[in-house]
């Protein structure tokens, strides 16, 4: 059996609620949620002599999480993307008004071509700079801050045409 390692334990610390929200947001059930971090970090655990640069571990982590995610399908890689309005709705630490807020900026997150929607939900859901999802992408930095700003750009023609349009506070996104 592996002796205990002490940045593995500081890993789980830092990165297991992330991990699940994204685990959560993938698979869309709590269950699945659960059992994919848990799987994450067994598969971290065995290659955690691999990690070379500890400022990479988010973004190594989240690569196993999706891994993961895709083996609960044979053949078939998952639009792992996909947000549904449920997922806020069922969420009981947000207010009516602000549940609504949140379903309508989904809905439109989800209008945006996966070219776009996929390196903003990157960058705000997960906290990635713009080098480290030019790296999971595999493409290039001005790339990345191209479709980035263009998403932005979509957005928020999306939110300023929907009906009963959500008013974006502080420029979140």
């Amino acid at each position: 059996m592996k002796k205990a390692h002490p940045f593995f334990e500081k890993l789980v610390r830092a990165y297991a609620s992330d991990l699940y929200r994204v685990a959560f947001w993938l698979a869309k059930d709590k269950q699945i949620a659960e059992d994919l971090v848990q799987e994450t970090f067994a598969r971290a655990w065995k290659s955690i002599d691999h990690l070379q640069d500890e400022k990479a571990a988010k973004a190594w982590l989240m690569t196993i999480l999706r891994r993961e995610n895709a083996r609960r399908f044979e053949k078939k890689t998952p639009e792992w993307l996909e947000i549904e309005e449920a997922l806020v709705a069922d969420d009981p630490s947000h207010e009516p008004a602000e549940q609504l807020a949140q379903q309508q900026l989904y809905h439109a997150i989800m209008k945006l071509d996966n070219e776009f929607k996929e390196p903003l939900l990157m960058q705000v859901l997960w906290g990635f700079s713009g080098d480290e999802i030019a790296e999971q992408l595999d493409l290039k930095l001005a790339t990345v801050n191209t479709r980035l700003f263009r998403a932005r750009q979509q957005l928020k023609k999306l939110m300023t045409e929907a009906p009963g349009k959500a008013q974006m506070k502080g420029g979140s996104l």
